[in-house]
């Protein structure tokens, strides 16, 4: 494999700024090895991950048999109103990543249980590997805390099917990854909202990767949420740092 370049483009910062806000963006184009990021401090900076993490949630889920199959296993609804509709009825695996299903996730956690969570975060070298401050918690409110790099090389694993976890489950978990079509191309991606569960939300994240033919750009992108037009701003910037890189 050849080494990985990376470069710096100031002019993908400007994509935030036009929204009303800041955050940042990097793409790695997998057929040229090359990172490409919008800064070089906040790229590499560590936060809550959200529900981004439903990812490896997911993965998790599926290599433990916790979830046998994403599209049959169920999800009873435990009848707590939340603000979200979406959320107030029974889902599978596939339509709680779909829905973002917050509850459905904290109780796959729970089932999974501390050791095996930890064994598996471990194993993945995910973010700081730190799943303190509550199982069902540890990803929205409690210590685990990962980077936009670090996003880029686990989602690239998943796309690749190279993490420690069995090729079914990784084929899984990449089919049930929510689909955005975009002319020709796909963006297959997931949001996450740091502060959502505690009805402030302050950053927002959309990591995943654009397949053009057969090209493939894996991209993690984190911004700041200082209105709500800007949860919005994070597929709406996303898009444009991908086009600027030829990654749409």
């Amino acid at each position: 494999m050849a080494p990985q370049r990376s470069e710096i483009r100031e002019s993908l910062a400007k994509r935030f700024t036009d929204e009303g806000t800041e955050g940042t963006f990097v793409g790695y184009k997998t057929d040229d090895y090359l990172i490409i990021a919008s800064d070089r401090e906040r790229s590499g900076e560590a936060k809550l991950p959200a529900s981004t993490f439903k990812i490896p949630n997911s993965l998790i889920a599926l290599d433990t048999g916790v979830v046998a199959d994403p599209d049959k296993d169920i999800f009873k609804w435990d009848g707590v109103k939340r603000d979200i509709a979406a959320w107030n009825q029974d889902h599978t695996l596939r339509s709680a990543i779909a829905a973002s299903a917050v509850p459905v996730y904290q109780e796959i956690a729970r089932r999974i249980g501390a050791e095996r969570m930890q064994k598996y975060l471990d194993e993945f070298d995910y973010g700081n590997r730190n799943i303190g401050g509550g199982i069902d918690q540890f990803w929205l409110t409690g210590d685990l805390r990962i980077d936009p790099i670090q996003q880029i090389d686990f989602v690239d694993r998943l796309r690749r099917g190279v993490l420690p976890a069995q090729k079914r489950s990784q084929d899984l978990v990449r089919d049930i990854l929510p689909v955005t079509k975009v002319g020709d191309a796909i963006i297959r991606a997931k949001t996450g909202l740091v502060g959502a569960e505690v009805g402030k939300p302050s950053l927002g994240w959309l990591v995943g990767w654009a397949e053009k033919g057969s090209a493939q750009t894996v991209f993690a992108l984190n911004l700041d949420v200082r209105e709500p037009k800007h949860a919005a701003s994070r597929m709406t910037v996303a898009q444009q740092c991908l086009i600027d890189i030829g990654g749409l």
